[in-house]
């Protein structure tokens, strides 16, 4: 069988080593007669598959002993209206919107309390100096979303909060490269991207802040509720939560993030140097901004779009067009995504150039 080079943006590529290892364990996981997806949550199988994958993203990501790890439900989106109703309770909060999923968290955050919009950089190629953003010393918390998936845009840096702790949607890019995880209040992430499979959602979360829930809060949402709980307030996501195990054992096995990070950014080097090369693609995102896991290209004529998804197609380049509230290309090159895929990617660009 012939793999393809998938550049979805989610759900993405996972390495072939974790697809390998979980097809043997399949009927049976280490003996016990059993599919993971079989298993009782509460049982001393899966129990331990939990345990080991906490402590190797702990490991992953250096996370201290005074945060939380959750592993929650109803993915990243989810987490837009949990974050407020686990902080806000009363007071208002900062947000910054650098892309549309910055934006769309505005809109979830709106339908619970007092939001304040303290940057906004549509049309979204870049993320603004942060001396121009309207911080609020009294607010619950900032906002924001350190790597935006549809439009490529990606932090280089943290505001000054002061005080104020900040919770960062990292979906599309955790695990790419080494965080220092005391400078966040919260951090979130979807699986689907550079995790896992979907269906799973990780939060990591300082314990003082899992003081702060709305009484209203439903225990399902309740941050401290799950955190009392191992997570299972309710059947988590069983499967996920293995495969995302793998992952980071995977991940582990390649020199952990310090080491994927240089591979990361060989392969958005590549991929880069090949749009700047020519005025054949562009890439409209600042420099100092542009994502290392998502990377939006636009044809010099949009008439050629149609024609570079189906060569692209026939060449196993899989995935490659644009959100829709962009248009043009977009290559997510996320940690799975071998540096064979982007070679053979930037090898098709200059081809179609070559011919159109």
């Amino acid at each position: 069988m012939n793999r393809i080079f998938n550049f979805s943006a989610g759900p993405a590529v996972l390495p072939a080593p974790v697809l390998k290892r979980a097809q043997a364990e399949m009927l049976d996981w280490h003996g016990s007669g059993m599919s993971v997806m079989e298993m009782s949550h509460r049982g001393k199988d899966f129990m331990s598959i939990l345990a080991k994958t906490e402590a190797d993203f702990r490991t992953l990501l250096n996370v201290p002993n005074n945060y939380k790890v959750l592993f929650l439900q109803g993915g990243a989106v989810a987490e837009n209206v949990m974050i407020p109703l686990n902080l806000l309770n009363g007071k208002h909060a900062d947000y910054a919107i650098t892309g549309s999923w910055s934006k769309r968290s505005v809109k979830e955050a709106k339908a619970i309390g007092a939001i304040d919009v303290v940057a906004d950089s549509e049309p979204f190629i870049d993320v603004p100096a942060y001396s121009g953003w309207k911080l609020n010393s009294d607010a619950a918390y900032l906002h924001i979303c350190t790597n935006e998936t549809v439009n490529g845009v990606e932090f280089d840096g943290l505001p000054d909060a002061g005080n104020v702790p900040i919770v960062a949607d990292m979906s599309s890019h955790i695990l790419s490269r080494p965080i220092d995880v005391s400078q966040y209040g919260v951090i979130y992430a979807g699986a689907q991207k550079n995790i896992g499979s979907a269906g799973l959602c990780l939060v990591i979360v300082r314990e003082d802040l899992l003081e702060r829930a709305s009484p209203l809060t439903p225990g399902v949402f309740h941050w401290k509720t799950q955190a009392d709980n191992q997570s299972m307030i309710n059947t988590p996501p069983t499967y996920s939560i293995y495969i995302a195990g793998l992952v980071f054992e995977w991940l582990l096995a390649q020199g952990g993030v310090e080491s994927i990070e240089k591979t990361n950014v060989a392969k958005a080097k590549l991929l880069y140097n090949t749009i700047d090369a020519t005025d054949f693609y562009t890439n409209n995102v600042a420099v100092r901004n542009r994502s290392r896991m998502n990377v939006p290209f636009f044809l010099k004529d949009d008439a050629l779009n149609a024609p570079f998804l189906a060569g692209a197609e026939d060449k196993g380049l899989l995935q490659l067009k644009g959100h829709r509230s962009v248009g043009g290309m977009r290559a997510s090159i996320y940690n799975a995504m071998p540096i064979e895929g982007v070679q053979a990617l930037v090898d098709y660009m200059g081809e179609f150039e070559k011919s159109h």
